[in-house]
């Protein structure tokens, strides 16, 4: 088989602070910016990458989920448990400096796992977990 990650999809509570971070704090390039019945879907993606994107959404929007449910989504963004990324740099320390300096909130500082990575923790405005791996 020939697969490949297209994209993948995390949820954003406020499309412009989203698309900020994304764009100026990790130099991802906007690639869409759709609007549609009040609500935002931004796609983003590496620079030089055109065949990887995330697409920021909003959770409202997903078909078939109840009040209830959408509550227990905005509850887990919150507390960073409900979307999760890695991603990889071969300059972690340069990367994790950028973040830290750009007000990121850190969830971990670079570290050396005792799996074999090396990597750090942070959230972006939505509260999704972005944890960057060390390119080795």
């Amino acid at each position: 088989m020939n697969i490949s990650i297209h994209a993948c999809f995390l949820p954003h509570n406020d499309a412009d602070a989203a698309m900020t971070f994304y764009r100026d704090t990790l130099g991802f390039e906007v690639r869409k910016d759709v609007a549609y019945g009040g609500m935002r879907w931004i796609t983003v993606g590496p620079v030089g990458q055109p065949a990887t994107s995330i697409v920021l959404h909003p959770p409202a929007a997903s078909p078939g989920i109840t009040d209830e449910e959408r509550r227990t989504i905005a509850e887990m963004m919150a507390k960073g448990t409900y979307g999760i990324i890695t991603l990889a740099t071969p300059d972690l320390d340069a990367t994790f400096a950028r973040l830290e300096s750009a007000g990121t909130e850190i969830v971990q500082e670079p570290i050396e796992q005792p799996y074999g990575v090396r990597d750090c923790a942070v959230r972006d405005p939505s509260g999704n977990l972005i944890r960057i791996n060390q390119l080795r």
